[in-house]
C-alpha cells in the first residue's frame, strides 16, 4: 500500500516462463496484488505465477485486449499497474511512477519507451512499426502522444468507468489512451527505460500492425 491506495498489478502472459519469474520478483513488496492472466500458456507460466504468490486467472479466449479485460474484471483496488511479462517494462520503476500519478493528481499514466535508452530493446521493424501507428494517431486524433502502442500503464481504476474499450487485441494498448485523451481524463506519458525480452516474440508485426491501423480508423469514426 503507498499513502493509503491499493494497488494491483496486471501481467497478461502467453507462454512467458522465460522471463516471468524475473519480473515478478523484481516488482516492489509495496504492491498489494499481482494478477497474471493466462492466455492459454502451453509452457509452465501458471506455475511459475503460482508459485511465487501471483494471483493467477485463465483466459480461454485468445488476444492480448481479452487478457487485460480478464484482469480489469477482477481487480479491486484503486489503482492498476499494467505491464507485460517478458521483462521489456521496469518494474522497479512502478513506485516512482504511482507517485508521479499521486503528486500531479493525474488519472492516467502511459510510459513512454522512447527515445530507447537502449536502441537495441527494439529491432527496426518494431521500431518503424511504432513510428508509423504513433505518427497515425496523432495525425486522426490530433494528439501530441509519443508512444501509442506502450503496455505499461498506471491509472485509477475509475477511470475504467469513463472509458469505452472494445478491443480483444493488441489494439486496446491504443484504444485505452485515446479514450482517456477524447474524454478528457488527466493523462500524461512519462518516459521509462524499455529492455530486450526473454523468450521468443508472439507478436506478428505486419499482421497485428495492419489490425491496428484498421482499428485506428475504425476508432476514428465510432460513436
Amino acid at each position: 500500500m503507498i499513502q493509503g491506495h491499493t494497488i494491483a498489478v496486471i501481467i497478461p502472459c502467453y507462454n512467458e516462463e522465460e522471463g516471468l519469474e524475473k519480473v515478478l520478483t523484481a516488482i516492489p513488496k509495496t504492491m498489494d496484488k499481482i494478477i497474471v492472466v493466462d492466455n492459454n500458456s502451453t509452457d509452465t507460466t501458471a506455475g511459475i505465477a503460482q508459485k511465487l504468490g501471483a494471483c493467477v486467472y485463465k483466459e480461454l479466449q485468445q488476444g492480448y485486449g481479452y487478457a487485460y479485460k480478464k484482469g480489469f474484471s477482477v481487480t479491486d483496488t484503486d489503482i492498476i499497474v499494467t505491464m507485460d511479462g517478458d521483462g521489456t517494462y521496469p518494474a522497479h520503476e512502478i513506485e516512482r511512477l504511482i507517485s508521479i500519478l499521486i503528486q500531479e493528481e493525474l488519472e492516467f499514466i502511459s510510459a513512454c519507451r522512447f527515445p530507447l535508452s537502449n536502441p537495441k530493446s527494439m529491432d527496426p521493424v518494431s521500431k518503424f512499426g511504432n513510428w508509423i501507428l504513433t505518427t497515425v494517431t496523432k495525425i486522426l486524433f490530433g494528439t501530441g502522444i509519443k508512444d501509442s502502442q506502450s503496455g505499461m500503464w498506471v491509472f485509477y481504476r475509475k477511470v475504467l468507468e469513463k472509458i469505452r474499450v472494445e478491443s480483444n487485441g493488441m489494439a486496446l494498448s491504443e484504444e485505452i489512451k485515446i479514450e482517456c485523451l477524447k474524454r478528457g481524463i488527466r493523462f500524461r506519458e512519462v518516459h521509462i527505460p524499455y529492455y530486450e525480452r526473454y523468450g521468443k516474440k508472439k507478436i506478428k508485426k505486419f499482421q497485428d500492425g495492419v489490425k491496428n491501423l484498421i482499428f485506428l480508423l475504425k476508432l476514428k469514426f465510432r460513436q
